[in-house]
């Protein structure tokens, strides 16, 4: 339950800051200038305030459409945006505790100026761009409270030689089911086994109620994409994620998969060093280690390359002809 809700004064009568916060009646209200004033201020523990975090409403003044990081493109050419900072679930291995300083959840409400954007970029590109939600947040998690998906999907329903992929690791697919299913949308769900769920993504469905959330909209006709990312090396991981597998394709059809990606467990060394600090016990840490150059942290290349290629090579079992990406 958020307590506090934090408005930039820009946008305290945005239609949108009104019915977000019409959520929470009781929450205390709460008028700032910038949203970085409580986002970005010095001396914060992201841990302590996973606890309780507050809600920040805000407007996105710059650059609201960006270049997908060099690794992670699965559509070209690949560009990302972000409505949210901050993500409900609470995952051990989620690089956001490493990147930003406070757990404060921040929805920027200015959705038109994101979609005036995104056609300027896909204009740009003839028409044909790969859109990415999901980087900084969880794309339909809070969308009860945010109509994120309401109000992008009509976009894309416009601008159909585009892509939008919407990452999740939510059930929150109502707003989905609600409407026709359309073609250049993508409906990606995060995926582990049962046991790494359980270990590491603290608050987040199952795995079954994301097959089943799966299951429902690939039978409704949405396209789907399976982001086994990151992978967690255990001693057993080929038995646990052959398990995971084999469940995920037990219920769902590889003819209704558009895509699949793998990416192992690996963190930038910025990431990597707050992430410790907070959580100096956290045993998934100490599973990784610098690269030559210690830009970044991350399973042995020789770990690294038998997980991917087994992983690869089993889906190619159940998923014959589904396009497979690597992601680093």
């Amino acid at each position: 339950m958020i307590k506090t809700i934090y408005v930039e004064k820009s946008v305290a009568d945005h239609p949108r800051s009104r019915l977000i916060a019409n959520n929470f009646p009781s929450a205390k209200v709460i008028e700032i200038d910038h949203y970085g004033e409580i986002f970005n201020r010095n001396n914060q523990s992201f841990r302590i305030q996973k606890t309780e975090p507050g809600l920040i409403l805000a407007q996105k003044k710059n650059k609201k459409v960006l270049a997908v990081p060099k690794g992670l493109e699965i559509g070209e050419p690949s560009y990302y945006f972000s409505h949210m900072l901050n993500c409900l679930y609470d995952c051990r291995y989620c690089f956001l505790q490493g990147m930003f300083k406070s757990a404060n959840y921040t929805v920027f409400v200015n959705y038109e100026d994101f979609h005036k954007e995104i056609i300027q970029t896909a204009n740009k590109n003839g028409g044909r761009a790969f859109f990415f939600s999901g980087y900084d947040c969880d794309s339909l998690a809070m969308e009860p409270i945010t109509d994120f998906a309401k109000s992008f999907l009509p976009l894309f329903e416009k601008i159909q030689s585009s892509t939008l992929e919407l990452r999740t690791k939510s059930t929150q697919i109502r707003s989905l089911l609600n409407i026709p299913p359309l073609n250049n949308v993508i409906c990606s769900f995060s995926l582990n086994p049962q046991e790494i769920i359980e270990l590491c993504e603290e608050k987040t469905p199952s795995l079954e109620s994301r097959i089943n959330s799966i299951h429902k909209l690939s039978s409704a006709g949405w396209r789907i994409g399976l982001r086994f990312d990151p992978i967690i090396a255990t001693n057993n991981f080929r038995k646990i994620y052959e398990n995971c597998f084999r469940k995920v394709f037990k219920k769902i059809s590889k003819e209704n998969i558009d895509s699949i990606s793998l990416g192992t467990f690996r963190l930038s060394s910025t990431q990597y060093k707050r992430m410790c600090k907070d959580r100096p016990n956290e045993w998934l840490y100490s599973t990784i280690a610098p690269s030559k150059n210690f830009d970044r942290f991350g399973y042995h290349s020789n770990l690294d390359t038998e997980i991917l290629n087994w992983c690869q090579e089993r889906l190619f079992h159940y998923a014959e002809g589904v396009p497979i990406f690597k992601q680093s």
